[in-house]
């Protein structure tokens, strides 16, 4: 390779939007690693891998699913702190259609749905996905602000879930709802599979059609994706009906994991994980420029350092301090305005010296 080429990738490396996330991932991952020594032990029992690395990912895939949604909507300027909301819901609605009371058939006992399974996703999705457009009519036809008109469905809507199950914690028994979140396929836990493929989805929609440009356009300036004939107001109420369903589908594994649905904690400052996963992603908070694979990645991140902050003892009373102090300095590193000051602060005094 010649010398003039190598400058050039190193500078297309430097400015690829997703080095500073992935940067962070392989620096928490090498933080859980050497406090962990067992850390990328993998092992194959009754069928499937087990680990740390699996069960991160196997924690991630809610987040994952969320982030996405966020991701969408966060591009249109926009912003969901309901999701939390939306998924106590979803989880209810499932938990409570599904149940499972048992029944003895031939002298053998079994637990039985209250409902067909399909049919009990079903609803818990159109659920979600008819939260997801009432945030959207909100925003987009009534003109509320995105942070009020979801503000009003975070409150609301975890009153709903406490009102769905009564304000006590609905155990499900039956064993094949367990599999969305707690099942394996190919040795793999099942939920990280939901995630690639609605990742997979999102990723063709935006690359493969206008769908992207459309977003990319309103988050830019609105008023010219309307004037250029870009149907802002439809793209929008899509976006958040999309991000209420991703959400839905985040409350499923998460009920299925834990094989019950809690309306008062189910969910609960997931929102924030989910901002903080898409900003840490490289998706701009002021809209138009999005990724939705930086997303996963800083789904990922929020994961892996919620496990370190678990692995080294840190009391419960001030975890959330640290998350956040680490979330900070991550963010600091990815700004390229504070690159810049350090660079200056650095350069100054040197230069002084030097004279």
């Amino acid at each position: 390779m010649s010398t003039s080429t190598t400058p050039s990738l190193w500078k297309r490396v430097q400015s690829h939007h997703l080095l500073w996330p992935v940067v962070t991932l392989v620096l928490i991952l090498m933080v859980n690693a050497s406090l962990n020594p067992g850390f990328w032990m993998l092992q194959w029992r009754d069928g499937h891998l087990y680990g740390s690395v699996i069960d991160i990912l196997n924690r991630a895939a809610p987040l994952m699913l969320v982030s996405l949604g966020m991701t969408l909507v966060i591009a249109t300027r926009g912003i969901d702190i309901s999701v939390g909301a939306t998924v106590a819901i979803s989880a209810a609605v499932a938990a409570l259609m599904v149940g499972g009371k048992l029944v003895i058939t031939d002298g053998v006992a079994q637990h039985v749905s209250r409902f067909p399974m399909w049919l009990a996703i079903v609803c818990a999705l159109i659920t979600a996905l008819a939260c997801g457009l009432w945030n959207g009519v909100l925003v987009a036809k009534i003109g509320l602000q995105p942070i009020i008109a979801t503000l009003i469905l975070m409150v609301a809507g975890r009153g709903v879930a406490q009102l769905l199950t009564d304000g006590q914690i609905v155990t499900v028994y039956y064993p094949p709802y367990f599999y969305i979140g707690s099942g394996y396929l190919w040795g793999l836990p099942f939920a990280l599979f939901i995630a690639g493929f609605v990742y997979l989805l999102m990723h063709l929609a935006v690359t493969r059609t206008a769908l992207g440009l459309f977003i990319q356009a309103i988050g830019i300036n609105p008023a010219a994706a309307r004037v250029a004939g870009v149907r802002e107001r439809l793209i929008s109420i899509c976006v958040y009906a999309f991000c209420g369903l991703t959400a839905g589908i985040a409350g499923l594994i998460i009920s299925s994991n834990v094989k019950s649905a809690d309306g008062n904690n189910a969910g609960n400052l997931l929102e924030l994980d989910a901002i903080l996963a898409v900003t840490l992603g490289g998706t701009l908070l002021t809209g138009g420029r999005f990724t939705l694979a930086g997303s996963m990645i800083g789904a990922l991140i929020i994961q892996t350092l919620t496990s370190t902050i678990y692995s080294i003892g840190v009391p419960p009373e001030i975890n959330l301090v640290v998350k956040a102090a680490v979330v900070f300095v991550v963010m600091l590193m990815q700004s390229a305005e504070f690159r810049r000051a350090v660079r200056g602060w650095v350069v100054r005094p040197a230069a002084g010296s030097h004279a």
